[in-house]
């Protein structure tokens, strides 16, 4: 039996946190290890256990939930937030960004979709609806990678570390397959990977993603 991904609910609508905590307890692979209803909790909760991934409200009392997003990859840069809105509003999105959110999903989304949502970036993926994926390309051919730099800033280029490394095996020539055994995941979530990277580079498939990723000296060719 696979271990079950250790949870942080951080939610202030009661009715609302409720609902999820049973959406997400029929799930055996998920567990709820601890919750909170504020951003400043939610930062301590942080500290106070180990977690694989936060499942955040961004219209949270106190510091909020985007500060909240801030504070908790500062201490814990590896741990994957996956941020609940009510809006998708362009100017959140870009600070969502910018706090180092795995993504978002907003509220009416099906419980399928969040249950795979969290999944995801828990697996190093990132998870974002079609407004964010157009405002990130925007905002990546608004801000072009300066092709004499040897490789491009973390900032520019918005793919998480495992989604570069997906990308360069994919301009290597490696099936799904291929790539799951050599980062020792599975085939299911190199697929989502590559779904994600092709969203957020804007390109219809793989082998473009491939061709645009070494045009642009984002990894080494050949």
């Amino acid at each position: 039996m696979s271990p079950s991904l250790r949870l942080l609910l951080v939610e202030d609508d009661e009715l609302f946190r409720l609902g999820l905590e049973v959406k997400l307890q029929q799930e055996s692979d998920i567990k709820i290890v601890a919750e909170a209803e504020d951003g400043e909790t939610a930062v301590e909760m942080v500290q106070r256990h180990v977690l694989d991934v936060v499942l955040l409200d961004v219209g949270l009392p106190g510091i909020g939930g985007v500060e909240a997003c801030r504070q908790i990859k500062q201490q814990n840069p590896q741990l994957p937030v996956l941020v609940l809105t009510s809006h998708s509003q362009k100017s959140l999105i870009a600070r969502l960004i910018a706090a180092g959110a795995a993504g978002y999903c907003l509220k009416g989304i099906a419980a399928e979709a969040l249950i795979l949502a969290i999944r995801s970036v828990a697996a190093g993926a990132s998870w974002w609806d079609r407004t964010a994926t157009t405002e990130i390309r925007n905002t990546f051919e608004d801000n072009p990678i300066d092709e004499t730099l040897a490789t491009p800033a973390e900032s520019t280029l918005p793919l998480t570390q495992r989604e570069r490394e997906i990308l360069a095996l994919i301009a290597a020539g490696k099936s799904n397959q291929e790539i799951a055994a050599t980062l020792y995941i599975t085939p299911g979530t190199v697929r989502v990977h590559v779904h994600t990277i092709i969203q957020k580079l804007g390109v219809r498939d793989r082998t473009q993603a491939a061709v645009l990723a070494i045009q642009k000296k984002w990894i080494a060719g050949g």
